[in-house]
């Protein structure tokens, strides 16, 4: 398999360049070829394992990748690290490491990265660069922290991130890793991330010094791909469970900022996968549900910071994937949606891609909707959301509502509700003003009955060791310091 970016300068790049450059010279992300059409191959099987099923969707990708090296790759990431569980319609992709969804992507990516350079016979230090809303973060210091040949410099908007979010980054060992807070929001980290990306003559700079540039966010195709699987093993186990037959259609509902996991589930459809709806949940942020209500995407409004902390942000750099498909692959036209929304801060879509995106609904939830749905649902079914998770479920509900579309639904749910402890007490009416995140903690556990996960257990005891905070026009200054370069 083969990729191109999305503005047109790139293509023919083989799997293992394009996981190592994460972004492409012209700015553009990095697209497949084409959609293998694997489904049709699995659909026969009864069970796969993750690790199995893993193997079979990621290797119709990586294509430069021996099976052998892939199959290492997949278990030294996945086995007794990370596991999917369905509760009831519920995707519960966080039982990793550090909670969150993206472990899936994150734990991964590295493993086929240090395959990748060997591959592409790359002798530079590779820096992975990544800015986070809250968990991408947490997830690529765990993957990356002291992989031989890589460093990890992670931005994180200081006063965008919740208590437990924070703590999980700030306390992180390695000796290859840097956290960073910074006076501005998530998009501030993000638009400096791309900008390095974009600018080749630092790029050339850092390669002299022997230092390589690539990311662990989602524009990073390496960390799309095993994305993917998530959907098929979801759908296989409702077919296991008897919820639907094999073959039947389904909805996808996904919280997502960034839409990288929503556009995970659309790759999955391209496979084959019998998905028919991709309803699309957003917060107070709601740039995706107007973009989708009426095909203008206009981040020129104000960050809102709500209780889904992951999901706040203005420019969802995965859109350009979809849009790149909606256009009938025509870079010329990404290039100018891209540059109108660098330049303008706003784009529309024509006409056919506006029909393109019908297969698209877009609705926000609000705070008080998020904290009446995560008390529904606990009250009725004794089930805890977080936050994220409670935007797709009232999401969900307004389409079913809006549609009478009784399919049945897989709703991502994204991070383990004790990773906003906070949050889940004020919607349980559970008493917590005059004590600190970690006790809320403790307290959220012992009233619910849940256990608190491992990793999270134990966090208000671990030393900090990254308390370093910036203002965004120190953010490169940083970076080449640590890298102990002189800027």
């Amino acid at each position: 398999m083969n990729f191109r970016s999305t503005r047109g300068l790139e293509y023919g790049v083989d799997s293992t360049r394009a996981i190592i450059n994460g972004i492409s010279k012209d700015g553009g992300l990095y697209v497949p070829d084409s959609f293998p059409n694997i489904y049709k191959l699995l659909r026969n099987k009864k069970e796969f394992s993750y690790e199995e099923l893993a193997f079979e969707i990621i290797r119709e990708y990586f294509t430069d990748i021996h099976d052998k090296e892939l199959i290492e790759a997949i278990n030294e990431a996945y086995n007794d690290r990370f596991q999917i569980k369905v509760h009831n319609n519920f995707l519960e992709l966080y039982h990793g490491p550090t909670c969150a969804f993206k472990d899936a992507a994150l734990l991964f990516l590295p493993q086929i990265m240090k395959r990748a350079k060997k591959v592409c016979n790359k002798k530079e230090e590779i820096v992975i660069l990544a800015a986070t809303s809250g968990d991408t973060g947490k997830a690529a210091l765990e993957g990356f922290k002291d992989i031989e040949g890589f460093k990890v410099v992670v931005y994180y908007p200081k006063k965008g991130v919740s208590a437990i979010q924070e703590r999980q980054m700030i306390t992180q060992k390695g000796d290859n890793v840097k956290v960073i807070g910074i006076n501005g929001n998530f998009d501030d980290a993000q638009r400096f991330v791309k900008q390095m990306f974009g600018d080749n003559d630092f790029k050339e700079e850092l390669l002299k010094q022997g230092f390589l540039l690539s990311s662990a966010n989602s524009i990073n195709i390496g960390r799309l791909v095993p994305q993917i699987v998530y959907y098929f093993y979801g759908y296989f186990n409702l077919v296991i469970k008897g919820v639907i037959k094999q073959g039947d259609k389904i909805n996808v509902v996904v919280p997502t900022g960034n839409f990288g996991n929503i556009l995970a589930s659309y790759y999955a459809k391209q496979m084959g996968l019998p998905i028919d709806k991709f309803i699309c949940a957003s917060n107070e942020n709601k740039v995706l549900t107007d973009f989708f209500n009426s095909g203008i995407y206009d981040k020129r409004r104000e960050l809102v910071l709500t209780e889904s902390p992951s999901m706040d942000i203005l420019v969802s750099s995965n859109l350009e994937r979809l849009l790149f498909e909606a256009s009938g692959r025509n870079p010329e036209i990404i290039k100018d949606l891209m540059n109108s929304l660098s330049e303008n801060g706003v784009y529309e879509i024509n006409d056919e891609m506006k029909k393109f995106m019908k297969e698209f609904y877009g609705g926000y939830a609000t705070t008080e909707e998020v904290h009446d749905a995560i008390r529904e649902v606990y009250e009725k079914d004794n089930y805890l959301m977080d936050t994220h998770t409670a935007v797709g479920y009232v999401v969900k509900k307004k389409y079913q509502l809006e549609t009478n579309d009784t399919k049945e639904v897989l709703i991502a749910s994204t991070a383990s509700p004790f990773k906003f402890p906070r949050s889940i007490c004020e919607a349980l009416k559970i008493p917590n003003d005059k004590i600190d995140d970690f006790e809320v903690l403790k307290k959220l556990s012992e009233i619910t009955k849940n256990n608190i996960p491992d990793g999270l257990a134990n966090l208000s005891q671990y030393q900090i060791i990254h308390n370093e905070v910036c203002d965004r026009s120190e953010m490169k200054k940083i970076l080449l310091s640590y890298l102990g370069i002189e800027g």
